[in-house]
């Protein structure tokens, strides 16, 4: 049966989210897919300003999605965010990824969250062989996620997440009869944070580094046939913050990114008398895949390396207003995703903005004119009444 718009919303929906993943140019390339590429999307507007940077950024609600072990150096008790993302809008008009999420620090060592993440496709036609209407169909996928994290010293913390993941692309649709049905597996993070206030010239300056390896899981399936990875990948950062003077700051951040699947593996062979192609290592179990990411790339360990790269600044003025200004790099080999991004926040009171936006370097990108949107709330911890403060 010919899905036509499913087909071609889940290849450019997987092609265009997943780091490594999206090309302007396949050739001579080696790029790597997974499954359930909306869990790579950046969900919040203050790191998609950044360059897709965030995992050692002062921390926030969306802080569960980057690093959960920064949400122990919050300075707020409670924290909610809400974003939205209107995906691939240059080609589709009803694709959209929504993010909401949410810290409780029990303590000022240990601190729990949860977040949800909605990918929704849009609406699709299914059809047979003559485009023959057969059956509307919304497809759409979430996670949910469970953090907790604490210090494990004055400057260092931790933190997990376990994460639900439900793909539902087709339903139960099953028109090509092979077992077709919603995808579901879960997976976790291992998240790590150090941060150090030091003096500079004189000046205060804040030195983080944070580390994050994210949906280490099982692999999901759609029909009895055939697993897929989901995208486990290996995060490392730092941020620096310099404090200019009492009203003025701006911070560097950068991120690296590793995605830890296996490298395809293609080979021309026969089966059944017929001439076909298969990915040898499209097999492999979760360990194998992920230890085996480090050294299973044709080019060896240096194609290994040509990973991608994030990196933002920041300006923020007197904890209120911030500009922002990103770029986001991956090897031509690996996907050859560039561009740049913008954007601006505001903090009032408990309140907060944020907004971003992205521009690719080159023409005729899926990704141009990529818009997100953020709410955050904050919420400090109520003081206990001293009984001098009670007055007749």
């Amino acid at each position: 049966m010919i899905l036509r718009r499913f087909l071609f919303l889940t290849t450019f929906a997987s092609l265009a989210s997943i780091p490594f993943a999206f090309s302007q140019s396949f050739n001579g390339s080696n790029v790597i897919t997974t499954a359930v590429p909306f869990l790579t999307i950046t969900p919040d507007s203050r790191s998609g300003a950044l360059g897709d940077a965030g995992v050692a950024l002062s921390p926030d609600a969306n802080s569960i999605y980057w690093n959960s072990a920064k949400l122990v150096f919050s300075e707020k008790k409670v924290g909610f965010a809400v974003s939205y993302n209107p995906w691939l809008r240059n080609i589709i008009n009803d694709m959209a990824l929504s993010y909401l999420s949410g810290y409780y620090k029990i303590d000022d060592r240990q601190v729990i969250g949860g977040s949800l993440t909605y990918f929704d496709l849009g609406s699709i036609e299914f059809t047979n062989d003559q485009g023959a209407v057969l059956q509307n169909f919304n497809p759409r996928e979430l996670a949910i996620t469970a953090a907790y994290a604490r210090k494990l010293g004055e400057r260092f913390s931790m933190g997990v997440n376990l994460r639900y993941i439900n793909s539902n692309l087709t339903g139960y649709n099953d028109f090509n009869h092979t077992g077709s049905q919603p995808g579901q597996t879960a997976a976790g993070d291992i998240t790590a944070f150090y941060t150090n206030d030091v003096n500079w010239g004189g000046k205060d300056v804040n030195v983080s580094f944070g580390g994050t390896i994210s949906n280490l899981g099982g692999k999901i399936a759609y029909n009895s046939s055939q697993k897929d990875f989901i995208p486990t990948n290996l995060k490392l950062g730092t941020a620096i913050t310099y404090h200019m003077d009492v009203y003025n700051k701006v911070t560097f951040t950068l991120d690296l990114n590793k995605l830890m699947v296996p490298t395809p593996n293609i080979v021309d062979t026969v089966i059944n008398g017929r001439e076909t192609t298969i990915n040898l290592n499209a097999d492999k179990s979760l360990l194998a895949g992920v230890f085996g990411s480090f050294a299973d790339a044709p080019g060896g360990f240096k194609e290994e390396m040509q990973i991608a790269i994030s990196t933002g600044l920041e300006y923020w003025y007197n904890d209120f207003f911030s500009a922002r200004f990103g770029y986001f790099g991956e090897n031509k080999n690996k996907g050859n995703r560039k561009y740049f991004t913008t954007g601006l926040g505001f903090r009032y009171q408990k309140m907060g903005f944020d907004f971003a936006y992205l521009f690719p370097v080159g023409q005729n990108s899926p990704l141009a004119n990529t818009l997100r949107f953020t709410l955050l709330v904050n919420i400090d911890k109520a003081k206990a009444l001293k009984p001098e403060d009670i007055t007749n």
